[in-house]
């Protein structure tokens, strides 16, 4: 079953937003970048929040039928990197976000608003 990107973000978000994930924050790459139409980043305030954001992220996009093609970091729980194609989520403990800052990377993107 194919997913729209759009549907895709939707799902990541609210997945995020169910396990209380915080600054949840969607960037729109799809002019910028051929990597992924969106970028969604967020942080957990423990490596167990942190866990539990990404399983709940696993498990809602496989529900729907779409295939998670890798997780990256699940074993520390500090910076965990959720390939769904179209849509990357990076995961990350509060520290570690604040470290690196990937939004300043991107800041050429603009910020998806939802209503």
């Amino acid at each position: 079953m194919t997913v729209h990107s759009d549907e895709l973000l939707k799902l990541v978000v609210k997945a995020a937003d169910d396990k209380k994930a915080q600054n949840v924050i969607a960037l729109d790459l799809k002019n910028i970048s051929l990597v992924a139409d969106y970028f969604v980043i967020c942080h957990g305030n423990s490596d167990v929040q942190v866990q539990a954001i990404t399983t709940e992220i696993r498990k809602q996009a496989e529900s729907r039928g779409v295939r998670v093609r890798g997780i990256e970091g699940q074993d520390t729980g500090r910076w965990i990197l959720v390939d769904i194609g179209d849509v990357v989520v990076h995961i990350f403990h509060r520290e570690e976000r604040e470290y690196y800052n990937i939004e300043r990377l991107w800041s050429d993107a603009k910020v998806v608003e939802f209503a």
